[in-house]
């Protein structure tokens, strides 16, 4: 159980975000369009969680690697199971976008 909530959250084990994103990993900032405004990774893509069932077209292949993130890793998350559920096969919860920005 401990593990399925880690691996969930993306805490382990651990990814080399930066290899996916040389590999073509797409990164999925799901933050609302403000926060995605205030600052972000640079080639990222924002579709808010609230608004990413219905755009789920924009992320035409679902064997592509995505990557998601947030403030905190909680929507990326939720967004990262909802990806999933919808037959994406490559996805990783990224957690906090300034994080990954530093992992990259």
């Amino acid at each position: 159980m401990i593990q399925s909530i880690k691996n969930l959250l993306g805490l382990s084990p651990k990814t080399d975000y930066a290899q996916l994103v040389k590999e073509g990993a797409l990164i999925l900032d799901v933050r609302s369009r403000g926060e995605y405004s205030g600052g972000h990774i640079a080639g990222s893509i924002n579709i808010p969680v609230d608004e990413l069932s219905r755009n789920l077209g924009k992320l035409k292949d679902k064997n592509k690697v995505i990557i998601t993130c947030c403030a905190s890793g909680m929507r990326s998350a939720s967004a990262k199971s909802m990806l999933i559920s919808n037959g994406f096969t490559k996805v990783y919860n990224g957690g906090g976008w300034r994080s990954l920005q530093g992992n990259l």
